[in-house]
């Protein structure tokens, strides 16, 4: 197994972050694996796969969703062999059809190396209060 570099993890991390930032359906989704896995607290059930965050996604955006803007700060990653975690806080803001909306929340996401990618494999969100 490969121990990834921490500068690629963050770099991964924050290709991730941007292309939520832009609200980039492409670019975002790319950065994880089809078999992935996602927690969010304001989600009923955890999403078993990419697929599934994907048609969530769709349904936000057809309700008129778009990120306005979403920066991270206090991060850390911790690398192991074939993998790492990376935590952050995040602060999002967002537009939908019931007016703007704001999170303050904590987030982890897990890397798994793939061959010679570095691809996310789990995201947890919870709030922050």
């Amino acid at each position: 197994m490969t121990t990834p570099d921490p500068a690629a993890v963050e770099a991964a991390a924050a290709a991730i972050v941007d292309a939520f930032a832009a609200t980039d359906t492409d670019r975002y989704f790319a950065g994880f694996a089809r078999d992935a896995t996602f927690v969010f607290h304001t989600e009923p059930s955890r999403l078993d796969d990419r697929a599934a965050y994907e048609r969530l996604w769709q349904e936000w955006l057809q309700s008129g969703w778009r990120v306005t803007s979403c920066t991270s700060s206090d991060r850390r990653v911790q690398v192991f062999d074939g993998g790492a975690v990376f935590t952050h806080s995040v602060d999002t803001a967002v537009t939908t059809a019931d007016g703007p909306e704001s999170y303050r929340e904590r987030e982890t996401i897990v890397f798994a190396v793939r061959g010679d990618d570095l691809v996310a494999v789990h995201e947890h969100l919870s709030p922050l209060t």
